[in-house]
């Protein structure tokens, strides 16, 4: 008795702290939105006044006491000499286009953001822009969001290996001897450079060759996405798109035949440690008619 007295005494204190933390949550998230919309109205700001050469509303945008340095590495510190700087650039560069690429921007403290992306600079006349990465360190100051540091930096694109990396554990020989004595073989290289996976696959039953082919296994940079390219040597060929979750890879791929006929599937490649891996294949299709789903085959790395 003395307990449930306890609690309903404590519950209109329980219940009035809950909601003013429900409130100060609700508070805290437009706010955190309220500063985002600022940052970004500043950042189509930069953009107009770019596009218009125009310095001084460029400056306007630092604090006072704010500091730039540029890809060759000058430090321009303050408001006057940022103008200055901006005043002799757009005096000899006419009609240049900004767009900015926002890669994230993080809030540090309510008052402090940290921005990275790329920039383009693109001149008139269709000649090749000049791309750059940036860092900014917004700050708030008197309830107004402004540039404390801007860092620009030679930008230098992810290379192909970096965008494959996460396949590379697939590197090496790999088969699967069936109960039926077919055998599965896998073979994976990187090409030169390491701009591709190679892959060269064969399927035999008792020494006879069964199929054979190559795949190339690349980075998109148009789709942003991995793809491969798939060859054998039945005349067949077709392409797939690769997206990773978790230690599965799910390729989704479509194929013509040598007769024309159009074959779409869903493969699934699951490493299960270091030296083994499953395949599996399902929404198979051949010409739009279903077809049964392959079981998960596992396959060994050959030492």
């Amino acid at each position: 008795m003395k307990t449930r007295l306890l609690l309903w005494l404590a519950a209109p204190a329980l219940l009035f702290g809950l909601t003013a933390l429900l409130g100060a949550a609700k508070h805290a998230k437009a706010d955190a939105q309220d500063d985002d919309a600022a940052i970004t109205k500043n950042r189509l700001a930069f953009v107009k006044a770019f596009h218009r050469g125009d310095a001084e509303a460029l400056a306007a945008l630092w604090t006072p006491d704010g500091d730039y340095m540029d890809e060759s590495g000058r430090d321009l510190k303050g408001r006057a000499a940022i103008e200055k700087a901006f005043t002799a650039f757009f005096a000899e560069n006419k009609g240049l286009k900004l767009r900015i690429d926002i890669g994230a921007v993080r809030f540090v403290t309510p008052e402090v953001a940290i921005e990275d992306g790329t920039t383009d600079v693109i001149p008139p006349g269709g000649a090749p822009p000049n791309r750059t990465r940036y860092t900014i360190v917004h700050v708030k100051r008197d309830g107004q969001w402004l540039l404390a540091s801007v860092r620009d930096a030679h930008f230098t694109p992810e290379t192909n290996y970096e965008r494959l990396r996460g396949l590379e554990w697939v590197v090496g020989e790999w088969a699967d001897a069936g109960e039926t004595g077919q055998t599965a073989h896998l073979s994976f290289t990187w090409s030169e450079n390491q701009n591709f996976l190679v892959n060269t696959f064969a399927t035999t039953f008792k020494d006879i060759s069964l199929a054979s082919g190559t795949q190339w296994i690349g980075w998109d940079p148009d789709a942003k996405y991995i793809r491969s390219w798939t060859f054998d040597s039945h005349g067949g060929f077709g392409e797939a798109t690769w997206a990773q979750d978790g230690d599965k890879w799910v390729i989704k791929a479509h194929s013509v035949l040598r007769d024309g006929k159009k074959v779409t599937e869903t493969n699934i490649v699951t490493r299960v440690d270091a030296d083994t891996l499953t395949w599996t294949s399902r929404d198979r299709t051949v010409d739009g008619k279903r077809r049964p789903d392959i079981k998960a085959i596992k396959m060994r790395r050959v030492q």
